[in-house]
């Protein structure tokens, strides 16, 4: 079968859209295919290397796509165009941007429904416009791909996609993640000037992650516990603007300020050196589709902290504290627990990988090679 690829977020491997890409190609390298493959990209400033994996790949210049008028031009009209003159049998968009007139059978995975179902993630008339657009689109589509089974639940209720096309795929952690201490570990802690024992938080700084929580809670714990400091990762927002925001002026407000070291971008190859030395790490979000950086955590055997929300106790199982998001005691009291009970600490360091081993890249690729072929059954009638 010839499919063509949506492959708009390869050249950004560190959105969530672009890593999913990624990790789905290196894990048909891995299980193996007997597909034509074609990734249609807007740009060819990236690097991709899979090997084992042999695709195409058409690219259709850097500048007109640019913005975000380009960025809808390429996925309603130079995109089904490309796959039309490819002659693919079938296409998958590998995020929420499908074609409103799909060319051929159409696979779409969508992460989450966040601008749909978060008021901060609505944005104004033109945002709001191109979620009605690709709403319309993900009904039109043939099958629909999700991360997880609340992702699952809320495509149904709030899409009304019919639950036998919406299926549910989980995601994994990439191989680099793993308990196992490396040799450059110390020199990458020291490059971040971190701080000897720690509390990790790496991730983004949107509203929806709720640091602001988790400063309120480690104002908590460092009553308890003063020989502790929290690492805030991520690149933070010039300035707290919905649905972006700078937790740097609560910690000033809460008397923390010196407790908390904001380290800014964290290189992707160089997280697990992070998780690996941290005392515990926390993922406080009210809503994920999915939530890598908790498998990422898992999978190098740190004490984790994470919520009740959305599709996180799927990824966390028994092998991580999971607390209400809003609940800034119990939050507080989860890393204290984490700090001081040794046993607790070294279970969870235990359950951790275990865990994270059951998210395979490789289980991704097989169950979306399979859905290819039910979504081209589903359309040959």
């Amino acid at each position: 079968m010839r499919i063509a690829i949506n492959a708009w977020f390869l050249s950004q491997p560190g959105t969530g859209s672009g890593q999913y890409l990624r990790g789905l190609l290196r894990g048909m390298a891995e299980v193996g295919i007997d597909h034509e493959i074609l990734l249609v990209t807007p740009s060819g400033a990236f690097e991709l290397e899979v090997p084992g994996l042999q695709v195409d790949i058409q690219t259709l210049g850097a500048a007109f796509w640019r913005g975000n008028l380009g960025k809808v031009l390429f996925e309603q009209v130079a995109f089904p165009w490309v796959c039309r003159r490819w002659g693919a049998e079938l296409v998958h968009v590998p995020y929420w941007g499908s074609p409103l007139w799909p060319p051929v059978p159409t696979v779409v995975t969508i992460h989450d429904l966040i601008p749909l179902l978060l008021p901060a993630y609505r944005g104004g008339p033109l945002v709001r416009l191109y979620t009605r657009l690709v709403s319309a689109a993900a009904r039109r589509a043939t099958w629909v791909l999700t991360d997880s089974q609340a992702s699952k639940q809320d495509i149904q209720a709030n899409l009304d996609v019919p639950g036998e096309r919406v299926q549910s795929v989980y995601l994994a952690a990439a191989e680099h993640f793993r308990p196992e201490p490396r040799p450059e570990d110390e020199a990458i802690r020291r490059h971040y000037d971190l701080p000897r024992r720690y509390v990790l938080y790496l991730a983004g700084h949107d509203v929806r992650k709720n640091v602001a929580g988790l400063i309120e809670a480690f104002a908590t714990v460092v009553q308890g516990d003063a020989d502790v400091s929290l690492v805030v990762g991520g690149r933070l927002p010039v300035e707290s603007r919905p649905p972006l925001y700078d937790p740097r002026p609560l910690a000033q407000e809460l008397g923390i300020a010196q407790d908390v070291h904001f380290v800014g971008w964290v290189e992707e190859t160089h997280k697990p050196a992070l998780y690996r030395g941290a005392a515990c790490a926390v993922f406080a979000s009210r809503y994920e589709g999915f939530g890598l950086p908790v498998l990422e955590a898992l999978a190098c055997g740190t004490p984790l902290i994470t919520t009740t929300a959305s599709s996180l106790p799927e990824l966390a199982g028994d092998a991580a504290m999971v607390v209400d998001p809003d609940d800034t005691a119990a939050l507080a009291g989860a890393i204290l627990a984490c700090l001081v009970d040794e046993t607790l600490a070294a279970e969870l360091r235990q359950r951790g990988p275990v865990q994270a081993a059951q998210f395979r890249w490789a289980d991704t690729a097989r169950q979306t090679l399979a859905a290819y072929q039910q979504a081209a059954q589903r359309a040959g009638g």
